[in-house]
């Protein structure tokens, strides 16, 4: 899916426009055809103390707004509980939404 199918290789970073501060600070993987999430890559500046140093947000919403992407995401997280996931919470301000979650081995991860 991240793969090209082509050259069988990890698309180039986006951001090479970028200054150079914020160059390599993140990283998005798209499906071509459009129909797969994208998974968006970023550097935190904080450290964690447990095991994981990624955090994934997987875009499920794009495009939508409002109560539409709140019921998008929440569609989605309710996919992915019965499959092991723990819903954190629900973050909502009347436009933009997002939901942390946990994977089975209890790394952060957000549907958005």
């Amino acid at each position: 899916m991240l793969v090209d199918p082509f050259t069988g290789r990890l698309p180039e970073p986006a951001d090479r426009a970028a200054p150079p501060e914020q160059r390599d600070s993140w990283f998005a993987c798209s499906d071509p055809s459009g129909v797969g999430p994208r998974l968006y890559f970023q550097r935190v500046p904080e450290g964690k103390a447990a095991k994981n140093r990624v955090h994934l947000d997987v875009r499920v919403g794009t495009g939508l707004v409002g109560e539409a992407r709140l019921a998008a995401l929440e569609a989605e997280c309710a996919r992915l509980v019965p499959l092991g996931a723990v819903h954190v919470r629900t973050l909502y301000d009347g436009n933009d939404a997002c939901i942390p979650m946990l994977d089975i081995e209890g790394n952060e991860f957000c549907i958005d």
